[in-house]
Order: C-alpha cells, then structure tokens, then sequence
C-alpha cells in the first residue's frame, strides 16, 4: 500500500478518542499495513500477539532514550522472533501513530451474526509502567518464599479424544491409530492464570491457537483441518486437564529449546 494512503485508513486522526473500541480499529489498521509479513505467522492469534508487542514497543520507544529501547529490543534475537519486522512496525507506531499513548495488554477475538470482531483491552501509560515495575522489582522476598519452588506458569495437557481420533484415520486410512497410541500428550505452560477459573477464561480466549497446535501435529495440510472450529468442539476433540501449580525439584532451571 503506498506511503500517502496510509493517513486515509485512519480518517481524522484528531478526531479518534482513545477508547477500547478505537484500540480495536488501530490495532486491525496497524496489521493490515504489515499483512504481507503477519500472515505468514502460523495462527492468526499469533500475528496479532505479535502486533501487540510491537505496539507497545513502540510506546516504548517514544519515552525512553535511544540506547535504552535497542537494549529492549535486541532481545527479540534472543527470543527468536522477527528482528526486522519487530524494528520496522515501531518505527511505524512512533511516526504515525504517537499520539495513541496506551498500551494493549489483552485482545480477545468474538463472532457477531457471523462477522468476527475484535475487542482489546488497554492501560494507561502510568498503569502500565507501574505493573512493569512491579514484577521487575518485587517487593523483598522472605525465606518462606524459597521453601517451595513453583514455576510461575499455570499449564495445560490436551489429550485427543475419539472425535480427534476419527478425523485422523478418515485422511491416514493405512495408519489409523487408537486411543493406546496417545499415551504423550502435549502439556502447556501459559502465565497470568492463578486460579482454575483464570486459566478456563484463557482457553475460552485461546482454544483456537491449541486447537491448531494440535491439529498441525498430525497433519500439515490446513485445508484437511476441521474449519468451523468452536469452543464447544474443542471441549469434545479434547480432554483438557488443568493444573495451577507447578513445581520444579531439579537444580537445572527451566529454559527453551532452540
């Protein structure tokens, strides 16, 4: 899309307020003028986590100092993500749109009358800076905060279930499997959930980037997937156990893979 079109996406600029449902027309606006790249992400969900970091990077980026911000963003070579991309939708956030100060913690897509929408949840530069704070610099520890070493991650094991299990051996007729072929199932860790019910409201939000997960595990070719996948079908392609403490008992502390 050409550089002196981009103000038209957006109308009157001026004349947008900073509310959720602006939010939610800046964040769509924001991916569209980085489609190309986005779609190439494995899940839609995924694109758009990634737009949101990068929005708030660049919130980032209007009020710290230069060296400060390449400190920051130099971690996403660490962590593997798309540097360049990453770098080039900052830039964009900080010169077009500045003036739009929140930060988006939290998006949630939603279906009205068959049209999907999306919802984001936005904070204050000051809130969002003090909660920063405050998972960077806790407040001082005790020792019997060290007598139990929780993983500070909630998790998830999908075990596919007959449904599941039907799908695959319809497309793999010469090697159909059984329920004795699913003793390894995948477990997944996922933060900001402490209670049972967190973690539920999260897979409500979620269920479709597991349920694409799972599926690519058996099966590549995305067109052979089920497409009108809900949350409800999730809950009967899958028996979902929840656990919301997690403990680690080896020295080695917990890192990702390459």
């Amino acid at each position: 899309m050409k550089k002196n079109k981009v103000v038209n996406l957006f109308g009157d600029k001026n004349n947008l307020q900073n509310t959720a449902l602006n939010y939610s027309t800046l964040l769509d606006k924001f991916v569209e003028q980085f489609i190309n790249k986005l779609k190439e992400f494995e899940s839609q969900e995924d694109a758009y986590e990634f737009a949101q970091n990068a929005w708030n990077l660049g919130n980032m980026r209007s009020i710290i100092d230069t060296a400060e911000f390449k400190n920051i963003i130099s971690l996403a070579k660490d962590n593997g993500e798309d540097y360049r991309l990453l770098e080039k939708m900052t830039s964009y956030k900080v010169k077009h749109l500045k003036e739009f100060t929140e930060f988006i913690v939290d998006f949630d897509f939603f279906e009205v009358k068959g049209s999907q929408k999306l919802k984001v949840t936005t904070q204050t530069e000051d809130d969002y800076l003090s909660e920063m704070l405050e998972i960077n610099f806790p407040k001082e520890s005790t020792e019997d905060d060290f007598e139990e070493n929780f993983i500070n991650r909630s998790a998830i094991s999908l075990k596919p279930l007959q449904p599941f299990i039907d799908w695959h051996n319809t497309i793999y007729t010469d090697s159909k499997i059984d329920e004795t072929d699913l003793k390894d199932v995948n477990i997944y860790l996922i933060s900001n959930a402490t209670y049972y019910e967190d973690v539920e409201a999260h897979l409500k939000k979620k269920f479709d980037n597991y349920f694409q997960r799972e599926l690519e595990g058996w099966h590549t070719n995305k067109k052979e997937w089920p497409q009108r996948r809900n949350y409800k079908m999730f809950k009967n392609w899958f028996q979902i156990n929840i656990s919301t403490a997690i403990l680690d008992l080896e020295k080695t502390p917990v890192s990702k893979s390459e």
